[in-house]
């Protein structure tokens, strides 16, 4: 990937749908995220429709689906097949996958396989969707992997649209994405890169803290038009956290041009609104230094 031709790296958007037509969750869920974003009746494109949409912005993107399993029934799209998609389009899409923590030793022998063999980069984890929380034990094999393979680890945190309204939050437990959890996996396996995705509502000030305290812990700006992010997160962007805050959309509910339009409009530096957009991310995802 030519990182110098690039205006910006999404580091955070979804594959909603496999080529064969499954979706990633289920009906309901999916179509509860978006009433919740007021994206109601948006289709779910392709991949390889993804990947045009990226090009045409010289963007790159960050691909990934949720799999929880265990916790919805649900089967997930195939990790191999994002991998093998995103492989068709190297200058625009960079592979993310998702392991369900309760696969055990086979979700371990798994993200061994995908970064090995397809490329993966790094691993989402959404753990109110897949039903456990992130300083569980439980997830520690898998982490451990993550950590030796030099790939990221991004967790969702903060409330979600998903399951919002639907009865019972559609069995969604809120409590698990507090980013104060995954302080315990920041101490536990200090070398692993780790992204708090999202303004963490309503934890953002936890999510600053771990960010400020522990050296490879980020923050994506995803979910959220800028407009309304907290005014002590755009503080720290500006400031503490310019080096460790990363552009990300949640597309396809959360259009790069929607977000880019109201980012334009923030009160950011110059100098910052660089790093965020696509330099933290180019050192992060490629260990790159861009002029």
């Amino acid at each position: 990937m030519d990182v110098a031709e690039l205006v910006a790296i999404d580091v955070h958007t979804h594959a909603e749908v496999s080529r064969s037509g499954h979706t990633s969750l289920s009906p309901s869920l999916l179509g509860a995220s978006a009433d919740y974003f007021g994206a109601h009746g948006h289709r779910q494109p392709t991949i390889d429709e993804m990947a045009a949409y990226y090009r045409d912005r010289r963007m790159a993107a960050v691909v990934f689906t949720v799999d929880a399993e265990h916790a919805t029934g649900h089967p997930r799209i195939a990790n191999e097949e994002i991998a093998a998609n995103c492989a068709e389009h190297p200058g625009v899409l960079i592979p993310f996958a998702s392991i369900d923590p309760h696969k055990g030793r086979a979700g371990v022998r798994e993200a061994h396989r995908l970064v090995a063999e397809h490329g993966v980069r790094g691993f989402k984890f959404h753990p109110s969707i897949q039903g456990f929380a992130p300083d569980d034990r439980l997830a520690y094999p898998l982490y451990q992997a993550i950590e030796e393979l030099g790939a990221v680890a991004l967790f969702h945190t903060g409330q979600t649209g998903i399951g919002a309204r639907v009865r019972g939050g559609g069995g969604i437990r809120l409590k698990y994405s507090n980013p104060m959890l995954v302080d315990d996996v920041a101490v536990d396996f200090p070398d692993l890169r780790i992204i708090l995705a999202h303004p963490s509502f309503p934890w953002q000030d936890e999510a600053l803290a771990v960010a400020t305290h522990k050296e490879h812990v980020y923050i994506d700006l995803s979910g959220w038009s800028p407009k309304y992010f907290p005014p002590q997160l755009v503080r720290y962007a500006n400031s503490l956290l310019q080096d460790k805050v990363l552009f990300g959309s949640d597309y396809p509910v959360i259009t790069p041009d929607r977000w880019l339009a109201d980012f334009a409009g923030l009160d950011i530096k110059d100098t910052v609104r660089d790093k965020i957009l696509l330099r933290n991310a180019a050192r992060l995802l490629f260990g790159e230094e861009t002029p």
